[in-house]
């Protein structure tokens, strides 16, 4: 069983949460694409955990995590997010823990570039997590990057470091005017961050093929969510990743294995980090009402989310894209505040109404198309079970799943990990 755990819409809708809860019948939790640019959040028994590269499977003991050849890795935030697991009881070894020999590493000075080009654009930037994406991402594209493989190589690693560190001061001292990055810093960064961590490099995709072979269940954990993705997301306020399922295999080491399933991750409001057309979005009291009710802030920045009521165009392509055979809905318990639920059923574009989401450049001029259902202003936290669930709540969930054409399968009411109602 291969089964892919993907976002629908910008990001932050859950994910960690249900591969949390559903790795339990899993033997292998992957990431296959992204870095440390944004953050699972977990609430279990043994504490809240914020994931930024490590699976979220890497809280359950009898879990093999990989982080596959897709990735773009900061070994530097990985030691430091490994001590943190380390410090709160979480044992992270190479037995439990595997990292692609394939997958490139984020150099300091993909950081640094990736401020200084923010910094550059100003108030027409990107919305950029400052944490070295899209440089490195390019670099990987440019032939010009380092893979985690290298580490084990030094002698080779520090030849071919020579020749990248002049051709990246280039655009340093002469794009941007500042001082060039020296090869001792470089050395240093590798034997002090990546040193430590040769004993879990391995070719993840020969691990990962011989685990398939033996009919073990392997789960691929995407970060970010279909609107982030670099092709079919609202480009160019983008990742710098393909964060679609159909890409799990190849992120991950495996292209020639196939998915069995697709689970989408939902919100049951919206909402979304960073720059870029929101259609729906809330604003002044409205918006922070709903956001202060979902404590929503994101785990990697700390920025406030823009939110604003669930999105049916948006979720609608989102699960076409990510090829969804089921979805969870997640957070549905912060929308018991409200006496109204607002929800974007279509957008208006140029006088017309559309239910298609659109050309990415022209959403700046979509306008939401609004319906009110009624709300069940009651705490549902402690439900279990779908009889349990309201009915203004269950009539809610039930216009989603027939809006969205795709099964709600689970419904996430707390942060917990048995906050969680099977729906089917």
């Amino acid at each position: 069983m291969l089964t892919s755990i993907c976002g629908v819409n910008w990001g932050d809708e859950g994910k960690g949460k249900m591969v949390d809860l559903l790795s339990e019948d899993y033997d292998i939790v992957c990431r296959y694409q992204g870095g440390n640019n944004a953050g699972h959040t977990v609430i279990n028994e043994r504490g809240k955990f914020i994931l930024n590269l490590l699976p979220s499977g890497i809280l359950r003991e009898n879990v093999v995590n990989v982080l596959g050849a897709g990735m773009v890795i900061d070994i530097r935030h990985l030691h430091e997010e490994i001590a943190r697991l380390e410090a709160a009881g979480v044992s992270v070894t190479p037995e439990n823990l595997k990292i692609s020999d394939k997958a490139v590493i984020t150099m300091p000075y993909h950081i640094l570039l990736d401020c200084l080009e923010e910094d550059r654009l100003a108030d027409k930037k990107f919305g950029s997590t400052r944490r070295g994406i899209a440089p490195v991402y390019a670099d990987k594209y440019m032939k010009k990057a380092f893979r985690m493989g290298e580490l084990l190589h030094p002698d080779l690693l520090y030849a071919r470091a020579k020749d990248i560190l002049e051709w990246k001061n280039l655009t340093l001292t002469g794009v941007y005017k500042h001082a060039p990055v020296s090869m001792e810093e470089v050395i240093e960064y590798f034997e002090t961050y990546g040193a430590p961590l040769k004993d879990y490099i391995c070719d993840t995709g020969l691990l990962l093929h011989e685990a398939a072979k033996a009919g073990k269940k392997i789960m691929f954990e995407a970060q970010l969510g279909a609107l982030r993705d670099i092709d079919y997301g609202i480009y160019p306020y983008t990742s710098s990743s393909t964060t679609i399922a159909a890409y799990a295999p190849i992120g991950a080491g495996v292209p020639h294995l196939k998915l069995d399933k697709s689970i989408g991750i939902m919100k049951a409001y919206s909402t979304c980090v960073g720059e870029g057309p929101f259609t729906a979005e809330y604003f002044g009291e409205k918006a922070e009402e709903l956001r202060k009710a979902g404590g929503e802030y994101g785990a990697a920045t700390g920025r406030p989310r823009r939110v604003g009521p669930f999105d049916v165009v948006a979720s609608s392509y989102g699960i076409r894209c990510q090829g969804a055979d089921e979805v969870a809905l997640t957070k549905l318990d912060i929308l018991s505040i409200y006496d109204e639920i607002e929800v974007c059923v279509a957008y208006e574009l140029d006088g017309k109404i559309i239910h298609e989401f659109p050309y990415p450049d022209l959403l700046e001029k979509c306008k939401p198309v609004m319906r009110k259902f009624k709300g069940w202003h009651c705490d549902i936290s402690q439900c279990r079970k779908r009889e349990e669930l309201p009915a203004e709540a269950l009539a809610y969930i039930d216009f989603i799943e027939k809006a969205c054409d795709c099964n709600i399968t689970y419904v996430a009411v707390g942060a917990e990990r048995d906050a969680c109602i099977r729906m089917k």
